[in-house]
């Protein structure tokens, strides 16, 4: 219980990525018994600044081919945690915004290109289009100056669909990007529920909340003794497709019946 067993050190970016390094530096100079990563970038990061204070991520993506992790059965270092196979999902996102508008032809994807593990994403997305008959309109950020720019090429450009990669720069500007999708009237799909709930359009992922906990779960074994190299990286093995009807409805939007009844939850 914090307070009686446990003392949490508590550090936000707040979306602003640049400041992750310093933060990790100061938990690492602390010095503290575990770093609890919740994204990549906080990850990459806590492997800089240390190769002994165990790290344990909450949203690893694909934590072998970004080099966090040497295997999931066998991390090797100090980093474990659990990985949402975000590339893969990737692919399965824009199969389910074609499935729920077959006649979109365009794609405007938005991520973060100076992340190496939202890169490998896009990647995914674009590997993904040429089968699916889609084109992709390459929205590559990296500050949060890059949005005003990526907003007014869609603007002169209009696609069919907006596709938000989830990152700590993409979703610090959550309300500007769902204050777009609505205001153009595009369709969206996120990698975050909590956009859904906020009024975006589609979601379909893991809970970052059930990872969080799983991860906690590597945190106390660690505590407990047991060394990171030896904890395997967990796997999220439950995904939630989540529709928000009521904003479907707002912008003109109509879901097919069959997409819907794919869905786990349909916000009315």
């Amino acid at each position: 219980m914090e307070g009686q067993n446990i003392s949490i050190q508590h550090r936000y970016a707040n979306g602003q990525l640049d400041r992750l390094p310093e933060l990790a530096a100061e938990l690492a100079r602390h010095p503290v018994d575990v770093i609890v990563a919740l994204s990549f970038p906080a990850a990459i990061a806590a492997k800089r600044v240390t190769t002994t204070i165990p790290v344990v991520v909450a949203n690893a993506g694909d934590p072998v081919a970004t080099g966090l992790v040497a295997s999931l059965a066998r991390p090797g270092g100090n980093i474990t945690g659990v990985s949402a196979h975000e590339t893969e999902l990737s692919a399965k996102r824009l199969e389910l915004l074609k499935e729920a508008f077959p006649k979109l032809k365009r794609v405007a994807v938005l991520w973060n290109s100076a992340d190496l593990g939202m890169s490998l994403r896009y990647r995914e997305v674009e590997g993904t289009a040429p089968a699916l008959r889609v084109a992709l309109q390459a929205l590559g950020i990296r500050a949060p100056a890059d949005f005003d720019d990526a907003f007014s090429a869609m603007r002169r450009d209009r696609p069919d669909a907006l596709f938000v990669i989830a990152d700590p720069l993409t979703s610090g500007n959550q309300k500007g990007l769902l204050a777009f999708a609505a205001e153009t009237r595009l369709p969206a799909m996120y990698e975050r529920p909590d956009f859904v709930d906020a009024g975006g359009l589609m979601f379909y992922g893991p809970n970052p909340a059930e990872n969080i906990r799983r991860a906690l779960h590597h945190v106390d074994r660690i505590l407990k003794g047991t060394k990171p190299a030896d904890l395997p990286v967990e796997q999220s093995m439950k995904f939630e497709f989540v529709i928000n009807l009521k904003t479907a409805k707002q912008i003109g939007l109509t879901i097919p019946p069959n997409v819907l009844a794919r869905a786990d939850k349909v916000i009315r």
